[in-house]
């Protein structure tokens, strides 16, 4: 008997789904731009879902007020971060200037792409990276592209620098006690308002700038950059703002015009402008021009008193550990000397070290490591985050204080987002971001009381200081500077009459040469 065969045909293959992704971002938060970044996301969800053989991985969208850096678009990170892992296999993106305003990094990120497999496709340029020659075009697009952002950042400077000279713009940038209104304008924080004018107070009442940081610090009051330490430098720039008493004093420091872009101090060579009565006023004119008066006359006092010296209490013997003395000889020669020396020179070899050397070495390191602040300090601040995070998972009750805290800085996000879009009027956004900062403070002050090693945090916060003060500091040290030594320098160690070792606040130690004086 024949047998029975049946045929049975091979299915068609199902190709796997094309795995694709989208990139999005917007400039601005205008009305007009955050009606397009809302669009985009749904315009690219539609146009991946008509496509059978796509499946939609994700749509990666930033906003915000640049994007001539990658670093701080969070959503550009995620999705390398997705490409990396393998998620992803095709990159949607309006055009070039959305993707990456500067060439170099602009390249680097697709020749990583490339390497990973991943193909990106540039509507606007009708370029789609898969091809072998798009590189240069890329390249001639990105260029392009970041000429645009050279274009609007200069337009940008003119229309902020009219707004100036019809005394319209305030800033963009609110001080401590104060929060931004209509993008550029400023209107009393009443919370910190208080805290400012307690500062102007104490200052008049005597009371220096140091002890008043160490107060701040000590009653838990955060800075604007949200730092829990306060510097004396901190209290000095509050008590030297012409804003405190309504005026603008505007560009005390300037964008360079040259590509990257870079902020320096205004020395005369962009027009500036003085706005009397600009915004509403925390302190009175007659208090911010008496405490004016008093810096004048403490400044004077310490130059005429000859005995008066930023460096006592700071020197120490790094050979016997003693603490130096200063000494001034009949000719009016200022020194440092270890006090075990000055009294038996068998007993330690650290003799004189001339003042004024001092003064110079503190210099010379100043401008060295305003030259390498990233190369000095980074690692320092790497090491000392990693080894907070390692001890914060070794403690339950810290863990938990850190998600309420991601928590509520979500929530003051939300209410942030909600009033751009209109959705939640001025007065009941600030009284809600003024209760989730009540719970912010409340919720560091636990986390600081939690920690065993309390004193790595703090480290970490005056490292953090001492980075803000090189960062904004003079960009050339040429005179010695008081007021920024004793926010820098926690200690001074003698190593010997030609070697000293600074170390700032925060922990970070440098060396430096002691040049003999010239006789």
């Amino acid at each position: 008997m024949a047998a029975n065969v049946t045929y049975i045909p091979p299915k068609a293959a199902n190709p796997e789904a094309l795995r694709v992704a989208a990139y999005c971002r917007v400039s601005s938060d205008s009305s007009d731009q955050l009606h397009s970044y809302a669009t985009q996301i749904k315009a690219y969800t539609e146009q991946i879902g008509a496509h059978t053989d796509w499946e939609l991985v994700d749509v990666y969208a930033d906003e915000g007020l640049t994007g001539t850096r990658m670093d701080k678009r969070e959503d550009f990170q995620r999705l390398l971060a997705d490409c990396r892992k393998g998620k992803v296999d095709r990159v949607l993106c309006k055009s070039i200037s959305r993707f990456a305003r500067n060439t170099k990094d602009c390249l680097a990120a697709l020749r990583e792409l490339s390497a990973l497999g991943v193909t990106v496709y540039f509507e606007k340029e009708n370029i789609d990276t898969g091809t072998l020659t798009s590189e240069l075009m890329v390249s001639v697009s990105g260029a392009l592209a970041q000429q645009e952002s050279i274009s609007i950042s200069q337009n940008l400077k003119i229309a902020w620098r009219r707004m100036m000279a019809a005394g319209d713009f305030v800033t963009t940038n609110p001080p401590f006690g104060y929060e931004l209104v209509d993008g550029c304008g400023l209107r009393i924080k009443e919370s910190e308002a208080d805290i400012v004018r307690w500062i102007f107070a104490s200052y008049l009442d005597g009371i220096s700038t140091r002890e008043i940081a160490k107060s701040l610090t000590e009653r838990g009051i955060l800075t604007t950059e949200g730092n829990a330490v306060w510097n004396p430098r901190s209290v000095q720039l509050i008590l030297d703002n012409e804003k405190y008493k309504g005026d603008t004093f505007t560009l005390k420091r300037y964008t360079t015009n040259q590509f990257p872009f870079a902020v320096k101090r205004n020395h005369g060579e962009v027009d500036q402008y003085y706005i009397e009565n600009s915004h509403p006023a925390i302190i009175n004119t007659d208090t911010f021009e008496r405490v004016q008066k008093l810096k004048e006359r403490r400044t004077r006092k310490r130059q005429l008193d000859k005995q008066d010296s930023p460096l006592r209490g700071k020197m120490a013997c790094g050979v016997c550990g003693t603490a130096l003395m200063r000494r001034t000889t009949g000719k009016g020669l200022i020194s440092w000397v270890c006090r075990k020396h000055d009294e038996s020179a068998a007993d330690c070899p650290v003799g004189r070290i001339p003042e004024t050397e001092i003064y110079a070495a503190f210099m010379r390191m100043y401008n060295k490591i305003r030259a390498n602040a990233d190369i000095v300090l980074k690692p320092a601040l790497t090491q000392l985050d990693d080894l907070e995070r390692a001890l914060q998972r070794e403690n339950p009750a810290m863990l938990e204080i850190n998600q309420a805290i991601a928590q509520v800085a979500e929530q003051s996000h939300n209410i942030s987002k909600l009033q751009t879009a209109g959705l939640l009027d001025a007065d009941a956004c600030a009284a809600k971001l003024s209760s989730i900062q009540t719970k912010l403070t409340q919720l560091r002050r636990e986390r600081r009381r939690l920690l065993e090693h309390d004193d790595i945090e703090d480290a970490i916060s005056r490292l953090h200081q001492t980075a803000d003060t090189i960062k904004f500091g003079p960009e050339q040290l040429d005179t010695f500077d008081e007021s920024l030594f004793e926010e820098l320098v926690e200690r001074i160690i003698a190593e010997s009459q030609t070697c000293i070792r600074f170390r700032l606040w925060g922990g970070v130690e440098l060396t430096e040469e002691v040049r003999r004086a010239k006789r």
